[in-house]
């Protein structure tokens, strides 16, 4: 399928996803809010892929929301018109609702998302690699939360997801002041893994770790994140019970024995494939 902002390919159980709009550094149009969730939601159900890399094509990784996601019948802003202000009020929150729903698709997903930055990551670029499981970076990116710096209030997920994944006082910091976050200050702060010279070296590690992830069983991948993303939102003794009740359900024996026979034998195990998942009814 072709997309706009997007280009997806999948090899030995590893979707790729990158954003193909290098002269707009990648910036947010409308149509990606749609294709997004889209192309995750359509790997998250299908049966060919374990894992998914998202990259970005170009200088930038992404410059965050386009001016024109702002504009138009179906954009955000709320001037214009003074009456029935309370009908407007409520499309620009269906709208955020919907903006927000994009990213929660990377969180929602089965498979792990493991993402590659470089350059800018700033304002709707956080709110997206927030909601991603792994990130990684090379020395010249940096990270704003740059709403602040065009009055408004970051509402797309940085300052739900953020706070999860560094600390509150730094998270305030950014988004009082909207200052830079160099990689280097990131990978300190925990909000990337690893921080790369470059491009080619970091997307050769990003696919190294994407495939010892697909090398996992699948359904063993899909209950560690499912238990992990439920465990960060609940206490210890839900995630427990969580957890349990979770591998009563879903813990395959036979990727067990797989597991240790692989092992046994000194080969790569071979697990299936996910279910393909029904659309609808």
């Amino acid at each position: 399928m072709t997309y706009t902002c997007f280009n997806v390919e999948v090899n030995d159980h590893i979707a790729h996803v990158r954003m193909t709009r290098p002269e707009r550094a990648n910036s947010m149009i409308p149509e990606f809010w749609h294709e997004l969730p889209e192309i995750i939601d359509d790997l998250s159900q299908g049966d060919e892929a374990r894992v998914i890399v998202l990259s970005a094509e170009g200088r930038h990784f992404c410059s965050g929301m386009d001016l024109s996601v702002f504009a138009g019948d179906n954009g955000i802003s709320v001037q214009g018109d003074s009456g029935h202000i309370s009908r407007q009020r409520a499309s620009f929150r269906t709208t955020a609702l919907n903006l927000q729903r994009s990213f929660t698709s990377l969180e929602a997903s089965r498979l792990p998302v493991l993402c590659a930055i470089q350059g800018a990551c700033v304002g709707g670029g956080i709110d997206m690699v927030s909601a991603t499981d792994l990130r990684y970076a090379t020395n010249d990116a940096f990270f704003s939360i740059e709403e602040i710096n065009i009055g408004m209030t970051a509402d797309v997920g940085t300052l739900q997801r953020m706070p999860k994944l560094i600390p509150e006082g730094i998270v305030r910091e950014l988004a009082y002041t909207g200052r830079k976050m160099t990689a280097s200050e990131a990978k300190e702060r925990g909000f990337v893994n690893e921080v790369y010279d470059d491009q080619d070296e970091m997307t050769d590690a990003v696919f190294a770790i994407a495939k010892e992830i697909a090398s996992k069983s699948p359904m063993a991948i899909w209950g560690t994140k499912q238990t992990l993303n439920y465990g960060r939102d609940h206490s210890v003794a839900d995630g427990l019970e969580y957890i349990a009740t979770w591998n009563a359900a879903m813990f395959d024996p036979d990727d067990m024995a797989e597991a240790f026979n692989a092992q046994t034998e000194d080969r790569d195990p071979q697990f299936p494939e996910h279910k393909r998942l029904r659309k609808g009814l």
